[in-house]
């Protein structure tokens, strides 16, 4: 490990570039869903390592976008390009010259978020020292960075390298406390400890294993605590609440087609009312809520009303329906105005739309075209079927329906937010979320986006309801356990019942305000020993 190390820090040009790159591809296979948490401990060190080699020069501008930056871009450009390469089957839908479009596109959004890295590990790089303090630095640094990466330009937060240290209920249960963004610091910092133990052959071995002893005791503390709090934490189902989820896998380049519509209503009602495999029910007798997932209806429904009569005559009296449409907004001389809302419309038995939420966070390039008038002279346009892409929704908020728990509802890509979901889910007592994961069929990417919602229920202490038209659809427990799921491609429905909240968790009540404070104090940490250490230097 001693000439492991010292080769990294002695590389340098092309061959650093490369190295780093592959330290960064064996890091992301540390997160969902093949949680290879050794990797986080093969390749940090690397980074570690190869900033302890980055030359140093005067002036704030070297600093900043000098060999440090580079080193943490390389590393990130390695880590986006493979833990983000589901996104490339997006570009196989629609086929054609898209598709020829994908590797660009890819390495293009690599580069992007790699930039933030770079900028990471340039300041880590100001308050560089040895020891325990370049681990502090760069663990606050790059938490920080991840941080500016979810949130900045409408956030792009999938794969937080803290996911990696969630991949059973009692390891999630951490994210209770201090969000899937507080375990990214601790991933990082955890994960570099070899750093701390090679190449310093000259101490003994039993202080220079103490990194890694530490490193052990603090991943066997998250897991004891989780253990606890789930074998501890009673979870209660509601009896008023029967849920049938229903996931139709409608191909997605079937999905916005006219000659389709009959079909997929078909399909939708022959589901809903055919029961759940499961449980052996049939019919809608006894069920409560019936959820369709995101655009399940892929047209609007004033202009088809005869396609909003049958699903009345399906629903029983009572029953309430939660399903993706798009909605169009009306002036009041019921005129047509504006772009349409990705929205969850509630229908009750007599086919009245009760109530409504408007998706305010879109996905770029998939629902939007940012600058889209110099953009569309090219021929580029928003993934999503639309000339105009749709319009954002004004604020989330709360759904209060008939005889139903206060619901906050999500589509897709909005439940990858980590403290993102607004004050409002303070008044919530069940996250609800609709999405569409076919886009990415065959590949990873449904189970990673299922694994992102599933923190969302445990960092809020909120049961929640996933409806996907294909990924994965399942009633989720406060503590992030799957009480029934269907996994991706599975054509069914689903019968549950969704339980009582916990009581608010401290990540609740706090979000990541405690991430923050301790990714300054990490830098005030190690800023002193960065001082200390010149001026131990000047004294020799």
């Amino acid at each position: 490990m001693t000439a492991l190390a010292d080769f990294i820090i002695l590389s340098h040009g092309w061959r650093r570039a490369l190295l780093l790159i592959g330290a960064g591809g064996v890091t992301a296979l540390s997160t969902p869903p093949l949680f290879i948490v050794p990797a986080l401990f093969v390749g940090l060190p690397a980074l570690i390592w190869a900033l302890d080699g980055a030359e140093r020069r005067k002036g704030l501008c070297w600093r900043i976008f000098g060999p440090a930056f580079g080193i943490g871009f390389w590393f990130g450009l390695g880590y986006f390009a493979v833990s983000l390469h589901w996104l490339g089957f997006a570009f196989s839908v629609d086929g054609g010259w898209l598709l020829a479009l994908m590797p660009f596109a890819l390495l293009a959004l690599s580069s992007v978020l790699a930039l933030f890295w770079g900028l990471g590990t340039a300041a880590a790089h100001l308050f560089w020292s040895e020891g325990v303090g370049r681990v502090l630095a760069l663990a606050s640094c790059l938490g920080l960075a991840e941080f500016a990466r979810g949130h900045l330009f409408t956030g792009l937060p999938f794969d937080l390298l803290g996911y990696a240290l969630t991949p059973n209920v009692e390891m999630m249960q951490a994210t209770s406390l201090v969000g899937v963004y507080g375990l990214t610091f601790a991933a990082i910092f955890v994960g570099a400890t070899p750093a701390l133990v090679w190449p310093h052959t000259e101490r003994r071995l039993f202080r220079r294993t103490i990194p890694l002893l530490a490193t052990a005791a603090l991943l066997t503390l998250q897991y004891g605590w989780g253990y606890l709090r789930v074998t501890s934490t009673p979870i209660d189902q509601r009896p008023d609440m029967v849920v049938r989820i229903v996931q139709p896998a409608v191909p997605q380049d079937l999905k916005w087609q006219a000659s389709a519509r009959e079909e997929i209503v078909a399909g939708l009602l022959a589901l809903s009312t055919a029961g759940s495999s499961e449980i052996g029910a049939s019919g809608l007798q006894g069920i409560t809520h019936l959820v369709w997932p995101e655009a399940a209806l892929p047209f609007f429904l004033f202009e088809e009303p005869e396609y909003l009569a049958r699903i009345a005559r399906a629903l029983p009296d009572g029953l309430i329906l939660l399903t993706g449409a798009p909605r169009q907004p009306f002036s009041m001389d019921s005129s047509a105005t504006g772009k349409p809302y990705n929205s969850v419309l509630a229908i009750d038995s007599s086919g009245e739309m009760i109530s409504s939420y408007d998706k305010t966070h879109l996905v770029p390039f998939g629902e939007y075209l940012p600058f889209q008038d110099q953009l569309a002279r090219f021929g580029f346009r928003q993934l999503v079927a639309g000339d105009d892409g749709w319009a954002a929704g004004e604020a989330r908020r709360i759904m209060s329906l008939p005889g139903t728990p206060s619901i906050l509802p999500l589509i897709c890509y909005e439940a990858a937010f980590s403290g993102g979901l607004g004050t409002v889910v303070r008044d919530a007592e069940l996250l609800v979320v609709l999405t569409n994961d076919a886009w990415f069929d065959g590949s990873v990417g449904l189970e990673k986006l299922f694994h992102h919602a599933r923190i969302r229920a445990v960092e809020e202490g909120l049961p929640m309801i996933r409806a996907a038209n294909s990924g994965v659809s399942a009633v989720i427990n406060p503590l992030g356990a799957i009480e029934s799921r269907l996994g991706g491609r599975e054509i069914g429905a689903i019968d549950a019942s969704p339980t009582y909240p916990l009581p608010a968790t401290m990540f609740a009540r706090y979000g990541n305000l405690p991430f923050l404070v301790l990714c300054i104090l990490g830098i005030c940490l190690a800023a002193v020993g960065y001082h200390q250490e010149r001026r131990n230097r000047r004294k020799l």
